[in-house]
């Protein structure tokens, strides 16, 4: 049984920073792709970032680039995303997935184990 456990969560001010960490076991970490995800109030979930199987590609949508960053330690079967200059906006539960295949993706469809979530916000 796949399981995905996500932790880090919490209230910061603008500007802040947190990292969040995503802890995996059931399937072999290192031969699939992970993500983030966030979903915000009335919104659709949205994805956040991708990273590949080894870690050495990842991609962010528009709106965190520059100031979030996903990575992974495969020894550890953990998965990472640093979150800094945070804003108001990027308030949300957030969930890291695992991927169907190793390749890095932002589609959400590739996307098919989830974790219950972890909550950010950020007060202005």
């Amino acid at each position: 049984q796949v399981q995905l456990v996500e932790s880090g969560g919490g209230s910061v001010q603008t500007g802040g920073s947190l990292r969040l960490s995503c802890a995996a076991s059931g399937r072999t970490f290192s031969a699939y792709a992970m993500g983030w995800f966030r979903q915000a109030p009335g919104k659709e979930r949205e994805i956040v970032a991708g990273i590949s199987r080894s870690g050495g590609s990842t991609l962010y949508v528009d709106s965190v680039k520059g100031r979030f960053t996903i990575s992974r330690d495969n020894a550890k079967n953990t998965m990472y995303l640093q979150m800094n200059g945070l804003k108001p906006e990027d308030t949300a539960v957030y969930y890291c997935a695992s991927g169907d295949g190793g390749l890095v993706t932002l589609r959400r469809e590739r996307y098919v184990y989830w974790g219950q979530g972890t909550q950010v916000t950020v007060s202005s």
